[in-house]
């Protein structure tokens, strides 16, 4: 029975001792502390549960013991509360009735303990306790010297104009305003050719062809014997035969040099050299000599290529930034080191749904002829700087995880606060606050890597503390 008794004593002194230990764990292995009991019996009269360490460590006795130095353990006797009395050597008992929650370890591992140990590296664990603001939820507390080694930097959130230069890819077009198409009001025969290549340059009024129209040859005779007439009679109402007849030749497309030929000699000409209506370059030719050729038919295709489109497909959420009048840069792929300046003129009005892409159209000389029609090109579109400015970080301060987007807000002494943000526009090296930051708040702007692992860390030091307590 008597064992029975010990046994049951001893066991009853080692969780009183658990419990003990917790409210003096925070104090350092060798500190003076002094015990005083609460008590208004004497100590011959009460009975004795177990013995401590004298030093505080987690070591019990059931009965009288030495510790390796010499040291007898401490009594501690049944219905007492240990008090703690602060020291010199012990500044932490100076701060009141501070509970230990828990002790986590010194490496920063997810590993906490609810009474004081070492790591496998001897080195202690740290106590947590409650009400510290590192562990209250709202903000991340640390270290000084950590903060100096990583390099934790900070700055207010200010005020800024932000702008973000569009950029997009496009293609070389033809400017369709300087497109011409050669083609006769007439049937006719081609009896020579003077433009007989594709890509051939040409100077408006230059000849082309030369053709045999039987239409064009009876409006000659037309007009030839409307002048004769006018000669012969000299009367004012004959003026309109002539005027009528010239108007026929016109109608047919001849040129108004070859219409005054006709009346001032009196020769009929039996072909005519079809002169070029345009200057550029020959970008299809479809008659040969000899082919019998239809009003209508599309016998050359003439391109001035002095000046040239670039078609950009503009994704459909950049497209607010652009609008008729905004610069450009265009680069092209062919000549990287030869960047062209243009504006844009138009913006297509419907989206490509294959890409949400725009196409917009950009002006851009091109001297030489460099520029050949569909090269690829990179644009960059220099956006208005007349915006207002808005809240803005760096955008190294945004820790994005995909489905939210934190800032940390810099609440001195080593303490950080982890707020929510609502992202804007970006531009030069920044980012638009929307929500949840005010103009002037410290944030931190490098090495968040570090804190935002240390919040991480403390959230699951809390969880692990909180399922201790369930236990």
């Amino acid at each position: 029975m008597n064992k029975i008794c010990t046994a049951f004593i001893f066991a009853l002194g080692l969780a009183a001792g658990a419990v003990a230990s917790y409210g003096y764990s925070h104090y350092p292995r060798g500190s003076a502390t002094s015990l005083s009991v609460a008590s208004q019996a004497s100590a011959a009269d009460r009975t004795i549960l177990y013995y401590r360490d004298p030093t505080g460590a987690p070591f019990w006795s059931a009965t009288p013991k030495n510790d390796a130095q010499g040291r007898a353990y401490l009594p501690v006797y049944d219905g007492a509360q240990p008090v703690f009395t602060p020291t010199p050597a012990n500044p932490q008992a100076a701060q009141g009735e501070r509970k230990v929650r828990f002790y986590r370890n010194p490496m920063g591992l997810p590993d906490t303990s609810p009474v004081p140990k070492k790591d496998s590296m001897g080195m202690d664990y740290i106590p947590v306790y409650e009400g510290d603001e590192q562990n209250d939820g709202a903000t991340v507390k640390v270290s000084l010297d950590k903060i100096q080694r990583t390099g934790v930097r900070t700055e207010p959130a200010e005020m800024r104009v932000l702008v973000q230069p569009v950029r997009a890819v496009g293609t070389v077009a033809i400017d369709e305003r300087r497109l011409t198409i050669v083609a006769l009001r007439s049937d006719g025969y081609i009896e020579d050719l003077f433009v007989n290549t594709t890509g051939q340059s040409v100077r408006a009024g230059e000849p082309l062809f030369r053709v045999f129209s039987p239409q064009i040859q009876q409006a000659q005779i037309d007009l030839l014997a409307a002048a004769a007439g006018q000669r012969g009679v000299a009367a004012a109402d004959t003026e309109h035969f002539l005027n009528g007849a010239m108007q026929r030749l016109r109608n047919l497309g001849v040129p108004e040099s070859r219409i005054h030929e006709v009346r001032d000699s009196g020769i009929n000409p039996r072909t005519i050299d079809w002169p070029a209506p345009a200057s550029g370059t020959v970008l299809a030719k479809r008659i040969i000599n000899g082919q019998r050729v239809m009003a209508g038919d599309e016998l050359y295709r003439i391109a001035d290529l002095s000046h040239v489109w670039v078609i950009a497909d503009v994704a459909e959420s950049d497209l607010a930034d652009i609008k008729p009048g905004t610069p450009a840069t265009v680069t092209f792929k062919a000549y990287r080191n030869q960047p062209v300046e243009g504006v844009v003129t138009f913006i297509y009005p419907e989206v490509r749904t294959e890409t949400r892409t725009v196409r917009v159209r950009i002006e851009v000389p091109n001297p030489g002829e460099l520029l050949k029609p569909d090269m690829y090109a990179d644009v960059v579109f220099h956006v208005e700087r007349d915006r207002a400015p808005v809240t803005s970080v760096p955008t190294s301060a945004i820790i994005d995880n995909g489905t939210r987007q934190i800032v940390l807000v810099a609440k001195g002494e080593g303490r950080f606060e982890p707020r929510p943000v609502k992202l804007g526009r970006r531009g030069d090296g920044y980012v638009e606050i929307v929500e949840g930051l005010r103009q002037g708040e410290e944030i931190v702007t490098t090495a968040t890597f570090l804190i935002d692992a240390e919040s991480n860390l403390q959230t699951a030091l809390k969880t692990f503390s909180e399922q201790e307590q369930v236990k």
